[in-house]
């Protein structure tokens, strides 16, 4: 463990480096807004373009994975509703709940971190990871807090949705990567060239970006972002790691990587829906902040883990 704690180790260190420059005021919120702009539109889906259009779909989904992944997160989505309801939570600030349980940071943290850790290898399994959290969950919570304050579920709610992802920069260019990929056409040197430049600026961006945004959040309600923390830490690999070795068993590595992409703290893009719908922000708030400090020893063991 301790070898892939230092392997990480810079990656976390990078999160520290933006952390302190956003807690200083040396990168204001506003810095911090355009840099996460510039990473998630430019940089990080330059990266999953070139990845996509050079892996076919074959070579991506494994339904085995898909199966396994989407049971695990699944369970620990219900679990953290279930105890959310038994708190006399509502079903917009459960689903919140179940959110932050169950969605990892896979796009700013696993693609860049996970890609160099477990090898190039590790690639399609990540972007299938990402994909279903985007496509399933994120469409998810969209429905539960939309269909809970409109009392019932219209084709508007699912027309939000489908344009939700049709302007999500991540499913656009994995779409976009498939289409290229499926003419067995190469890309031309020159564009690949661009796409890998451009792409290599995501890893350094996304992790300074994550340390700046962590800076502007607080950690209030702390037992239940606590909590919270617990199930996205510990409760969801295992959960994923039932469903790829046991319910749906599959290619140890491409099973590994699938866990270790469940071990990922809470996805930042959580905190902008709860910002957005104006649903418990601050508990957002505070389980990315806790799980993203935590995240350090616990990716690291889970990693070390799956590699044996």
């Amino acid at each position: 463990m301790l070898d892939i704690f230092l392997q990480t180790l810079p990656f976390f260190a990078l999160i520290a480096v933006g952390y302190g420059a956003g807690k200083t005021g040396f990168f204001t919120e506003e810095a911090t807004a355009y840099l996460t702009k510039f990473v998630f539109y430019f940089a990080l889906s330059a990266m999953i373009f070139r990845f996509s259009a050079n892996l076919s779909l074959a070579e991506i989904f494994d339904w085995r994975i898909a199966a396994g992944y989407l049971w695990g997160t699944a369970f620990v989505y219900g679990l953290a509703m279930s105890v959310a309801f038994l708190r006399g939570m509502d079903v917009a600030r459960a689903g919140f709940e179940g959110q932050v349980a169950a969605i990892g940071n896979t796009g700013f943290l696993g693609v860049p971190m996970l890609a160099l850790l477990m090898g190039e290898a590790a690639v399609g399994p990540i972007i299938l990871v990402l994909a279903i959290d985007l496509v399933v969950f994120s469409s998810l919570i969209v429905i539960l807090v939309t269909g809970s304050r409109e009392g019932s579920l219209s084709l508007g709610i699912f027309k939000t949705v489908g344009v939700g992802l049709l302007k999500n920069p991540m499913i656009v260019s994995i779409v976009l990567g498939f289409a290229v990929s499926a003419t067995g056409t190469p890309i031309p040197e020159p564009v690949n060239q661009f796409l890998a430049i451009l792409g290599a600026a995501a890893t350094p961006g996304a992790l300074f970006a994550i340390g700046a945004s962590l800076a502007s959040k607080s950690a209030e309600r702390v037992y239940v972002a606590g909590w919270l923390s617990v199930c996205k830490l510990v409760i969801h690999p295992v959960m994923v790691a039932v469903g790829v070795y046991l319910l749906f068993p599959a290619d140890p590595y491409k099973a590994g990587v699938a866990v270790a992409a469940a071990s990922l703290p809470v996805a930042g893009n959580v905190f902008i829906l709860a910002q957005h719908y104006n649903v418990a922000p601050q508990r957002v708030s505070a389980a990315i902040l806790i799980s993203t400090t935590l995240s350090i020893v616990t990716v690291s063991f889970v990693i070390s883990q799956v590699l044996v």
